[in-house]
């Protein structure tokens, strides 16, 4: 995985934009603890598994380190909280959110299929 970080908002703000695009199919945001073992782990399935090219920007949040960059997608997107939590964003709405074992690449796939 080609992992875009988020340090600030205004890389938040520049995923928004990003979901826009139609060379975009969506873009996926992961939320990641690293306290959590249950979060290395779906960091690990995901980076093992992801094949969905280039058109699926893939972007990473340290929720530790960025807490106000987490609170302000979940305001944002009014996506609650979890961790760690992947969100699928497409014309700045969330079209799919998984958390803690929920988070597959299958699942993924499926809702792409749909956009």
């Amino acid at each position: 995985m080609n992992w875009k970080f988020l340090n600030s908002v205004s890389d938040f703000e520049e995923v928004l934009e990003l979901s826009l695009s139609d060379n975009v199919k969506a873009v996926a945001v992961f939320k990641h603890s690293t306290r959590c073992s249950i979060s290395l782990m779906a960091k690990r399935n995901l980076e093992k598994s992801w094949d969905l090219g280039s058109n699926v920007p893939t972007c990473f949040l340290d929720i530790l380190n960025q807490r106000g960059v987490s609170n302000e997608i979940a305001h944002r997107l009014a996506v609650q909280h979890e961790s760690p939590q992947l969100i699928l964003i497409k014309d700045k709405q969330v079209i799919y959110s998984a958390s803690h074992h929920h988070i597959d690449v299958n699942s993924v796939k499926e809702k792409l299929l749909s956009v």
